[in-house]
């Protein structure tokens, strides 16, 4: 590393914990609220990648933040009740992953800020009303869920030639379904594939959904991101390489045993919350903190459950991508 550079780390890592010790030292102990979708098993590992963007800024549970949690259980329809119990707390902030459970913690609160780990296209779900100037009490990262899930089709497509009815799962109490299921619809129609939707809304509702499909003759299974997608990404790859079926979806379902996945890095988004959380500890207002959307894509196959399969990878696609497993 330059001089230059180096220096600058230092200056900007002690800025940092500069910010969390002051608050140490008057004696302040800053609260965040985290409303989980799902469980605190299920999502250990971004949790912990948020721990460590936490740490990053100086910031360590009972040193000087406490993080309250609540999880739905898998349970969308909780959330708002869930929200309004931690907004009664007076947290600093709120952090918050998915459509459902942002929409829920805005419904809650107007004023404690609110801080989105991840959620898919805020704007088309109406959570934001731009990047640049969000317009109300909440920040953070959104993605493009509608473009992600309709490329992961085009992927299919070119990995498996011979696909034409493809399984997507669709959990009903979750708003970004709409746009995504659009975005699907328009590339099925023109890659000539049909879609058919099987509902999801629980983890225990897996097995039932894989049994549906085999049943549908499906050739293929799409998944997008949503809270119980997330959470049950190993045992959706488990059960699609049980029933033999081609699997797309984000990354961690190719890197669980599906066949391709394409899409943002969620632990990296979860770790980049922490840097939403210290501008608004700061004293930042949510609104005048821009949204970010991910620039970097990562495209994972698996050739090992290609040849589980009996395919043969173009390698074209393989050329393309960020990692290849097996």
């Amino acid at each position: 590393m330059r001089r230059r550079e180096f220096i600058a780390a230092i200056a900007a890592t002690a800025a940092c914990r500069t910010t969390a010790a002051r608050a140490e030292q008057a004696g302040q102990m800053r609260r965040i609220g985290f409303l989980g979708a799902v469980t605190a098993a299920k999502y250990a590992t971004l949790v912990d990648s948020f721990r460590s963007g936490l740490r990053d800024f100086g910031y360590i549970e009972g040193k000087n933040i406490v993080i309250e949690f609540r999880w739905a259980e898998g349970n969308n329809q909780r959330l708002p009740d869930l929200a309004r119990e931690l907004a009664d707390l007076h947290p600093d902030l709120l952090v918050t992953h998915g459509t459902p459970g942002t929409a829920a913690a805005k419904q809650a609160t107007t004023t404690v800020p609110i801080v989105m780990a991840v959620s898919g296209d805020a704007i088309a779900t109406g959570l934001i009303k731009s990047l640049a100037h969000s317009g109300c009490n909440v920040t953070g990262t959104t993605f493009f869920g509608p473009e992600l899930a309709a490329k992961r089709l085009e992927l299919i497509r070119e990995a498996v030639p011979n696909v034409h009815q493809v399984a997507v799962f669709v959990n009903p109490d979750n708003p970004v379904n709409g746009p995504v299921l659009k975005a699907m619809d328009d590339t099925a129609a023109a890659l000539g594939i049909k879609l058919r939707q099987f509902v999801l809304r629980r983890s225990a509702e897996l097995d039932g959904a894989f049994a549906a499909i085999a049943a549908g003759r499906c050739d293929a299974v799409a998944v997008f991101e949503d809270g119980i997608t997330v959470a049950n990404a190993a045992a959706i790859a488990q059960l699609a390489a049980k029933q033999r079926l081609p699997l797309t979806g984000f990354p961690a379902l190719a890197a669980a045993g599906g066949l391709i996945g394409y899409g943002a890095n969620i632990p990296k988004l979860f770790r980049r919350a922490a840097y939403f959380v210290d501008k608004i500890l700061r004293g930042a207002k949510p609104a005048d903190i821009p949204v970010e959307e991910p620039t970097e894509f990562d495209l994972v196959i698996n050739r090992e459950a290609a040849k589980a399969l009996g395919l043969t990878i173009p390698g074209t696609l393989l050329a393309t991508a960020n990692r290849v497993i097996g």
